[in-house]
C-alpha cells in the first residue's frame, strides 16, 4: 500500500500553500520537535510527496507532514 498522496494531491497542497504563505501550526505530533501549537512560519516549498518545508520564525526548518501534522494558513 502506498501512504504517500497522489500526484493531484501534491499538486493542490502546491496551489494552497505556494512559496511565501504564512502559516500556523495547529497540531504536530512529534516528540523530537520543539514546534509547538501556534508557532508560525513561511512556506519555502511541497517536496513531492506532499511535505511542506517552512522557515519557522523560531528557526526551525522542520517541515509538516502531509496527513499527519495541521496547519492553518494565516
Amino acid at each position: 500500500m502506498n501512504r504517500f498522496p497522489s500526484k493531484e494531491i501534491v499538486e493542490k497542497l502546491r496551489r494552497e500553500y505556494p512559496v511565501g504563505t504564512r502559516i500556523e501550526l495547529v497540531h504536530m505530533d512529534d516528540p523530537y520537535s520543539k514546534l509547538k501549537a501556534g508557532d508560525q512560519g513561511t512556506v519555502r516549498t511541497v517536496d513531492d510527496i506532499g511535505t511542506i518545508f517552512c522557515k519557522w520564525d523560531c528557526g526551525s526548518s522542520l517541515g509538516v507532514v502531509y496527513g499527519e501534522d495541521i496547519i492553518r494558513k494565516l
